[in-house]
């Protein structure tokens, strides 16, 4: 069974305004005070930011609890310093981000300017663990297509700077600015992939490899596969959710790998079409079928997301479970539906961000 691993950005906020606080270093502070040989908590390109990663695991139920205890950690240790955690992938009320302290972060304002400044995005990375970088390599080729389905069902970031941006990921759209990220054309070997790496690092446009923001990259700690077009998710069944149809795609492109079936492929400019209608409609109207590229409605395409991962589902013991989840978001929503609707029930912004934060410990 594949192991999967999660990393969720969160929102620091005042518990009693909604607004962001830039209080990321007084919680880290506080964290490495309860357990500082066991820090699951990170520092993010901004202060009003805080990250966790989960262990890998290989049962959903597993992963669920570990996100669970995360939030309700994180929660309780932003509790201590003075603000709350939101996991919201935008900032629904305006704010000025602040730059995290650090040589990088210095290289990264100084390089891209506005850009780096205004990134105050949360997202959700999964990671499912591959056995080669061969393996990683096709599957990174292979899942392509599918990925703006995930990011359908993710989309969590409907407002920026107090206003709703007709968007339901607007995370998405601001994580374009950065200059390596988005879809990728096939690699075909992990020869070809290091090197396109290595001349993009050679350019000096980015520092490093770890600004590689492909939507789909080998992990450069981990012998895993990590896909990066998610929003963190407002509630944590949605996180496993995206997790699991996660390594449903991995397990599927591995499949269809090993039986040397060749990979479905659209062009970059279709892909970045693809991408923009997912975060544009989220699950509300319509959006371009994996397959053909052609413009379907988003239960079509989700349900097309099942059958072609069913067989994987089916075998790790996750199909009805993964489906009753599926069915539930279509009828009910994802975080962007649910943002909209507590403005409409509210008419504050405010309550939006506080009513969030009790959802994301839900």
């Amino acid at each position: 069974m594949r192991t999967v691993g999660v990393e969720e950005e969160l929102l620091l906020v005042d518990p009693e305004s909604g607004e962001p606080q830039a209080l990321s270093s007084a919680v880290l502070a506080r964290a490495a005070q309860d357990d500082a040989d066991q820090v699951v908590f990170e520092k993010e390109l901004h202060n009003q930011m805080l990250e966790f990663a989960t262990h890998p695991q290989s049962g959903m139920d597993a992963l669920h609890a570990e996100i669970v205890r995360c939030r309700k950690e994180a929660a309780r240790l932003a509790g201590e310093s003075g603000c709350a955690v939101a996991s919201l992938a935008t900032s629904p009320l305006p704010v000025s981000p602040s730059v995290a302290v650090g040589r990088r972060y210095d290289w990264m304002a100084e390089q891209y300017g506005i850009a780096t400044r205004e990134q105050l995005v949360m997202g959700c990375h999964v990671h499912v663990s591959v056995e080669s970088d061969d393996e990683a390599v096709a599957v990174v080729d292979r899942i392509q297509p599918w990925l703006n389905v995930l990011a359908a069902l993710s989309a969590n970031s409907p407002f920026w700077q107090g206003k709703d941006t007709g968007y339901s990921s607007y995370r998405s759209r601001v994580w374009q600015r950065w200059p390596s990220a988005g879809p990728t054309e096939p690699f075909r070997s992990a020869e070809r992939y290091h090197r396109r790496v290595a001349d993009m690092v050679a350019t000096g446009v980015i520092l490093d490899e770890g600004m590689i923001y492909f939507d789909a990259r080998l992990s450069r700690n981990f012998p895993t596969v990590e896909i990066r077009v998610s929003d963190v998710c407002l509630q944590a069944d949605t996180a496993v959710l995206l997790a699991t149809l996660a390594r449903g795609l991995v397990e599927t492109a591995a499949r269809e790998w090993r039986a040397e079936r060749e990979p479905v492929t659209h062009s970059v400019s279709l892909l970045r079409l693809a991408a923009w209608r997912a975060a544009r409609s989220g699950l509300t109207e319509e959006l371009l079928h994996p397959a053909t590229m052609h413009r379907m409605p988003a239960e079509t395409v989700v349900r097309a997301l099942l059958e072609h991962v069913e067989d994987a589902l089916a075998d790790s013991g996750d199909l009805d479970r993964v489906r009753e989840h599926c069915e539930e978001l279509l009828r009910h929503g994802n975080g962007a539906r649910v943002q909209r609707e507590l403005l409409e029930r509210t008419g504050s912004l405010r309550d939006v961000v506080t009513e969030c934060v009790r959802l994301t410990q839900g």
